[in-house]
């Protein structure tokens, strides 16, 4: 994983914004808690993720793709600086922040004439000097701590009709929390006019709680995935959804083919399996 950020670092210090070529846009989405099984181009043959199999079968797909620490915050940060959790000073999930020293990929996009945006989960800090509008994001939409609902979070959030931090404030949104980051990318990605753009969008979804609209979980339930993993599935769904759309916004825009599409996740499953108990219907699937 570091070494594709350090080629992304590479092209961002080396390109210069008075070159004779077209600089391509980047597009980072990160899932919380999606594992490697959670998704259908590995051979989970129950989670539709139609989106997302088409994007990997015309695509390159990484096949031995590691994070150094597989927990939320350290594979943030290693994300955006290309450097291993200890140098930059997180250990875990909620164990420090990284430095302010650090240099991040978004700073660097903005000196080469990039525009930057950042929509959902952060967690590298949620106070100044630390914020994502203070690590080189111009534009910014994002929920606080490490999940929505948590603490450090706007009170009463629950994945519904929320208010989130835009650039700092707390504004107040509407529809599912995925649909809503997706939404303010697409507005990021439209108000760029011709200007390249670094747009970073890490999704809540599936972190747990698993809130989900009922109707992303019904399918499974009726194919016997049981609780919460329907749920946890829905919100993968939703996520395969959104991608989607945004792919097709992007190819009716015409910068589709002008477009870097980088998809990940930040660790291992959440509730894509079992832990420790009997159950009963579909077990999750992880090519064992």
């Amino acid at each position: 994983m570091i070494r594709l950020l350090t080629i992304l670092f590479v092209f961002a210090v080396a390109n210069d914004s008075k070159a004779n070529f077209s600089r391509p846009n980047i597009i980072l989405i990160m899932c919380d808690d999606l594992g490697w099984g959670d998704v259908g181009f590995n051979g989970n043959k129950i989670i539709k993720t139609p989106n997302l199999d088409s994007m990997a079968n015309s695509g390159i797909k990484f096949d031995r793709f590691y994070a150094a620490a597989p927990v939320c915050s350290p594979t943030r940060g290693s994300v955006l600086t290309g450097r291993h959790p200890f140098r930059y000073g997180i250990y875990y999930a909620n164990t420090g922040h990284m430095k302010e020293k650090e240099l991040t990929l978004a700073e660097i996009m903005k000196t080469k004439g990039y525009r930057t945006g950042h929509f959902g989960k952060w967690h590298l800090g949620d106070q100044f000097p630390l914020r994502p509008q203070d690590r080189g994001f111009e534009q910014v939409l994002a929920h606080g701590g490490g999940g929505v609902g948590q603490t450090p979070d706007f009170w009463g959030n629950d994945y519904f009709d929320d208010s989130y931090f835009a650039n700092g404030h707390a504004e107040k949104q509407f529809g599912y929390c995925t649909d809503v980051f997706f939404e303010g990318a697409r507005q990021f990605i439209e108000s760029s006019g011709d200007r390249p753009f670094f747009c970073y969008i890490s999704t809540n979804a599936p972190h747990g709680p698993y809130l989900v609209d009922p109707k992303y979980a019904q399918p499974y339930l009726e194919k016997g995935v049981p609780q919460p993993m329907a749920n946890f599935y829905g919100m993968i769904t939703n996520i395969d959804e959104n991608v989607g759309a945004l792919r097709q916004y992007l190819e009716e825009k015409g910068t589709l083919e002008n477009t870097l599409f980088i998809f990940m996740t930040d660790n291992g499953t959440a509730a894509g399996l079992p832990r420790g108990k009997k159950q009963e219907g579909w077990r999750g699937f992880n090519a064992g």
